[in-house]
């Protein structure tokens, strides 16, 4: 069974353990809109991904030091400080949630917005 969690990391960190997904999206952070156009990508792009996978994945992902897990879109627990720094681009206020932070960045991406089946 795969489960989905958000994260901040970098493009290559995510090229690191990509292959273990069973599916991600992912958009970059940066640029005065928040955004950053594909021909300015660099490996040490800043990225807010959604990662389905199974529980092993997860673990992995939380013990590596450059992927910052966000709580799970459903509990009610504010993002980071830096997390919030890196999404406040896309709209996401001080003291929000995954979920808020989620729907914020779906306006973007879409297919990052909060789901369930």
């Amino acid at each position: 069974m795969t489960g989905r969690r958000y994260y901040i990391t970098t493009l290559a960190d995510w090229h690191r353990h990509a292959h273990r997904f069973a599916n991600s999206h992912w958009l970059a952070l940066g640029g005065e809109d928040g955004v950053i156009a594909s021909r300015e990508l660099a490996d040490a792009t800043r990225i807010v991904v959604l990662v389905d996978a199974d529980e092993g994945v997860h673990l992995a992902l939380d013990d590596d030091a450059a992927f910052e897990a966000l709580p799970h879109p459903f509990a009610p627990k504010a993002i980071s400080h830096a997390a919030h720094e890196a999404l406040a681009a896309h709209g996401v206020a001080p003291g929000s949630t995954t979920f808020d932070a989620a729907e914020a960045i779906a306006r973007a991406h879409p297919l990052l917005r909060p789901r369930v089946f």
